[in-house]
């Protein structure tokens, strides 16, 4: 990596505006195939602050076992009932990550882009970067009102933490009616994995919310969750806040053509998962789909987002709208009947890019499988499509809690 303060570059075949994991791996990926890469990030030896997690299958062949540090065969998920998923998923690691992704022969320059455009970035000193193409990886702004993911996790040495979660176990999504939380407040659960450090994150999610939900709150549901299972906690153990937009779309069709638009890629191109906050495993997975389009000189958007991708992207927007406006004993029924699914159809939803068949008919199931009746009119938007629009959350105890992590580099999501 030829690291340098920002200066006037003359030319590069490409340039990465954003050094997360996702910006990161477009650069590696891009100079293992011969192009000369400059890549602009504020903080480029920063290691990324979220924790990164995913199914193992969705990660790139080429991705080395040492960026996972804890594995996962069956991860459980508690809805009425107790389901063990039968799929390898993992945590990976921060540092074995970036040691994957080297830099040694890019540009690396520490700046802040200002001004992003489709062959010329201009950095906050005045200096320029011009290239042949741009790609944008930089993470999203504050959602704001939009559909929202936020959670709060706790750090927990795995021996405290054993009651709950053992080594090599998971709770991918925890419903039980264990967080203190009221039938009428808006719903969450709790998300809970081995890090592979020794420790163990507890981590309370609100998925689909208008504006999201306040850290206090999620805060305060995930130590009841503790207490209820014996563990009381110090007080002064590490924790980690969330709080970004699920509903970021996929770039119009032929904007890799366009001569004033960078291409965006990661979370702010549209592979934000908008029904799990997911989007790393997919942005590696479609790195070389991005290399080979710029490679040949076809349209890199239209060979990242197909009709098919774009279709599976739409349907499940409707699943987020769904899930945002349902109750807890709405969502813990929901999710009961989409986890009674084949194992295809549920990978449909939680990861795969273009599967729309399987996916279409795995969304018609949950629906219909919905009980009582009258709760699939909520799903579908029938009724009550604004629930928990201003909700007015109870007001923030004496335990201080994050301001939510909302990552300028692409690192945002699991």
């Amino acid at each position: 990596m030829r690291a340098m303060s920002a200066h006037h570059i003359r030319r590069a075949d490409l340039c990465v505006v954003g050094l997360g994991p996702t910006g990161r791996a477009v650069a590696h990926r891009a100079v293992r195939a011969g192009f000369d890469v400059v890549a602009v990030d504020p903080r480029p030896e920063r290691l990324w602050p979220p924790t990164f997690s995913c199914w193992i299958d969705e990660l790139p062949q080429w991705l080395p076992h040492s960026a996972i540090a804890q594995r996962i065969e069956a991860p459980v998920v508690w809805t009425r009932s107790r389901h063990r998923i039968e799929r390898p998923y993992c945590v990976l690691s921060k540092p074995g990550l970036r040691e994957a992704l080297p830099l040694d022969d890019a540009t690396v320059l520490t700046g802040r882009a200002t001004v992003v455009g489709a062959h010329r970035v201009e950095l906050q000193d005045g200096s320029t970067v011009d290239a042949t193409t741009v790609v944008d990886t930089r993470g999203l702004a504050a959602p704001g009102t939009r559909r929202t993911a936020s959670a709060h996790g706790i750090f927990v040495d795995a021996e405290t933490a054993a009651p709950m979660v053992g080594d090599g176990e998971g709770l991918l999504l925890d419903w039980r009616d264990e967080n203190g939380a009221g039938p009428g407040e808006p719903p969450s659960f709790l998300y809970a994995v081995p890090l592979g450090d020794g420790t163990v994150i507890f981590e309370e999610t609100s998925l689909g919310l208008r504006g999201g939900m306040p850290q206090h709150e999620l805060r305060r549901r995930t130590l009841n969750r503790l207490l209820a299972h014996g563990i009381r906690l110090r007080g002064d153990e590490p924790a980690e806040a969330a709080h970004y937009p699920l509903d970021q779309p996929p770039p119009p069709m032929r904007a890799g053509l366009r001569t004033r638009d960078p291409i965006p890629f990661g979370s702010r191109g549209g592979m934000m998962h908008p029904c799990t906050g997911y989007s790393v495993a997919d942005s590696l997975a479609l790195v070389d789909t991005l290399i080979d389009a710029l490679r040949t000189g076809a349209d890199p958007v239209e060979a990242l987002w197909p009709w098919q991708a774009r279709l599976v992207y739409w349907m499940r927007m409707r699943g987020i709208y769904g899930l945002g406006r349902l109750t807890t004993a709405q969502s813990i029924s929901m999710f009961e009947a989409f986890f009674t699914a084949s194992p295809r159809q549920q990978r449909a939803l939680l990861s795969a890019h273009d599967d729309y068949a399987a996916l279409g008919a795995v969304l018609f199931m949950t629906v219909s499988r919905t009980w009582p009746f009258r709760w699939r009119f909520d799903l579908v938007g029938w009724t009550n499509r604004d629930r928990w629009v201003g909700y007015d959350y109870p007001p923030a105890g004496s335990d201080a809690v994050l301001d939510p992590v909302l990552p300028e580099d692409g690192s945002v999501g699991g």
